[in-house]
C-alpha cells in the first residue's frame, strides 16, 4: 500500500508539471491557433530572472534576497511580461499569416531568448538553492512523501480551479472562451481582439513561470535548456488532449505523467533508461486510436 501511494504521488507530481505546461500552450493555441514553441524558453528565462545578471553568478541567488511572498509574484510578473512583450513585438505582426509561419516565428523567438541567456550567463548550469527545505519528507498514510511533491500537486490543483473559475465566471474568461470557439464571430459580437490575445499570453506566461519555480526547486539548477523537455511533453499533451481543448490538455498532461511513472516502476532496471521510448510508443498508440485527440474541441468537430 505504501509503495502504491508513493507511485500515485510521483505520478500526480510529474503530471502536474506537464498539465500546467500543456495548459499554457493550449491557451495560446485556442485563441490564435499558434503552437508557441518559445514557451519552454520562457520557463528558462523566468528561472534566470532569479539570478543577478552576471556571468560569474555560479551560486548567487537573487531569490535569496526576497521572501517567498515577493518572489512568487515577481517571477509570475516576469513570465507574463515576457509573453505579452513577445506578442506585441513578434506575434502581432503574423496574425493574418498561416499557422506554419507563426510556428516558425515562435521557434525563432525561442532561439533569441535562449541565446540572450547564453550571452549573459554562458552555457554552464548555475546552482540555485531555492527552498531546499521543501525536499524534506512528510508522512502521509504511512508513506514518506517529499513535501515539494505535495506542494506541487496542491499548487497545480489550485491553479486549475482558479483558472476554471476565471474562464467560466468572469467577463474576460467568457471572451477568451468565445474567441477559442470562433474568433471571427467573437470579434463581430464586440470582443476586443488585442485584449483577449494579450490576456491569453499573460496567463500562458504566468503558467510558464509557475512551472519554472517548481522545476528549479526540484532540480536546484538553472540551465538555459531546462524548459525544452517540459515544452516537448507539454506539446504532446496538447495534441493528445485535442488541440484547443483546455480540459484535454490538462487530462493528457496527467495521463503522460502517470504513464511515465508507471513505466519507471514496471520496466526492468536495464530497460528504464529507455523509458521515454515506451512513453512515446503509448502516445503513438493513443493518436492512432484518436487522431484528433481524446477531447476534440467543438471548433475541430465543425471542420470535420
Amino acid at each position: 500500500m505504501t509503495e502504491i501511494l508513493q507511485v500515485v504521488f510521483d505520478a500526480l507530481s510529474l503530471g502536474s508539471l506537464y498539465a500546467l505546461g500543456a495548459l499554457g500552450i493550449a491557451l495560446i493555441f485556442g485563441v490564435m491557433r499558434l503552437v508557441n514553441f518559445a514557451h519552454g524558453d520562457t520557463m528558462a528565462f523566468c528561472v534566470f530572472a532569479m539570478l543577478w545578471p552576471s556571468v560569474d553568478a555560479a551560486a548567487i541567488v537573487f531569490a535569496g534576497n526576497l521572501p517567498a511572498w515577493l518572489l512568487i509574484p515577481f517571477i509570475l510578473a516576469v513570465g507574463a511580461g515576457l509573453s505579452v512583450l513577445s506578442e506585441i513585438i513578434v506575434f502581432r505582426r503574423f496574425r493574418n499569416t498561416n499557422p506554419a509561419t507563426m510556428m516558425i516565428a515562435s521557434f525563432a523567438l525561442g532561439f533569441v531568448i535562449r541565446y540572450f541567456l547564453l550571452m549573459l550567463y554562458s552555457s554552464r548550469p548555475k546552482s540555485i538553492d531555492l527552498w531546499s527545505n521543501l525536499g524534506l519528507p512528510v508522512e502521509i498514510l504511512g508513506a514518506r512523501i517529499p513535501l515539494l511533491q505535495v506542494i506541487t500537486i496542491v499548487t497545480a490543483i489550485a491553479i486549475l480551479i482558479a483558472l476554471t473559475f476565471f474562464l467560466k465566471r468572469t467577463r474576460f474568461g467568457l471572451e477568451m472562451r468565445a474567441a477559442a470557439e470562433n474568433f471571427t464571430m467573437a470579434r463581430m459580437l464586440g470582443v476586443r481582439a488585442n485584449r483577449v490575445i494579450m490576456l491569453a499570453f499573460a496567463l500562458s506566461g504566468m503558467l510558464a513561470a509557475a512551472v519554472a519555480l517548481i522545476l528549479v526547486t526540484q532540480t536546484g539548477t538553472a540551465d538555459i535548456q531546462m524548459g525544452g523537455n517540459i515544452m516537448l511533453i507539454a506539446f504532446i499533451a496538447t495534441v493528445i488532449g485535442g488541440l484547443g481543448s483546455l480540459p484535454g490538455a490538462v487530462f493528457a498532461g496527467f495521463l503522460i505523467g502517470a504513464i511515465a511513472t508507471v513505466m519507471q516502476v514496471v520496466l526492468p532496471p536495464e530497460a528504464r533508461p529507455f523509458r521515454d521510448a515506451f512513453v512515446y510508443a503509448a502516445v503513438i498508440a493513443t493518436l492512432i486510436w484518436r487522431p484528433n485527440g481524446i477531447f476534440m474541441p467543438k471548433s475541430a468537430k465543425q471542420r470535420v
